[in-house]
């Protein structure tokens, strides 16, 4: 059951990233909207805001599967010196820090997204779109990669 959920949870993250490419791939094509837009002389209103809005989606999408394939900045020269128990040691206790806090993170993301729901609030940009909208991306980004985290720490402790 375990090698399952592994593996299904290690396609969660794959697919993270590519709804992570996705979203940067919207990032590049509305600001060559909003080049051309200008090039022709008319103007779309929002643009800038889509485009951020896709970045930060792109940038907390990204977190897990960037996390898991190794790519974070991690204390790999420090855990170079150590081996045995030790090492193990401080893995575990780094896994527990970094679960915990990314667990804070996506706990109030997704607190944020339900009240700007409940509340119906709305972008100070140009295009006034309901902000729960772009905070849906980031909420369901930060908590993938609260599990990807979680995972990982469960990883350690099995392997231990």
């Amino acid at each position: 059951m375990f090698k399952s959920l592994d593996y299904t949870l290690n396609k969660i993250y794959k697919f993270s990233g590519y709804i992570a490419a996705t979203f940067l791939v919207l990032v590049a094509v509305f600001i060559l909207i909003g080049i051309s837009s200008r090039i022709f002389g008319f103007y779309i209103r929002g643009l800038a805001e889509y485009s951020g809005y896709c970045m930060a989606s792109a940038s907390f999408f990204a977190l897990a599967y960037t996390f898991v394939e190794g790519g974070h900045i991690r204390i790999t020269l420090f855990l170079e010196k150590l081996s045995g128990k030790k090492k193990q040691l401080v893995e575990t206790w780094c896994l527990l820090i970094a679960s915990f806090f990314s667990g804070y993170l996506a706990f109030y993301f997704i607190k944020m997204l339900i009240i700007s729901y409940k509340f119906q609030e709305r972008s100070e940009g140009a295009d006034e779109i309901l902000i729960w909208i772009p905070q849906t991306g980031v909420a369901i980004g930060s908590a993938i990669f609260f599990i990807s985290v979680f995972h990982q720490l469960i990883l350690n402790l099995k392997n231990k």
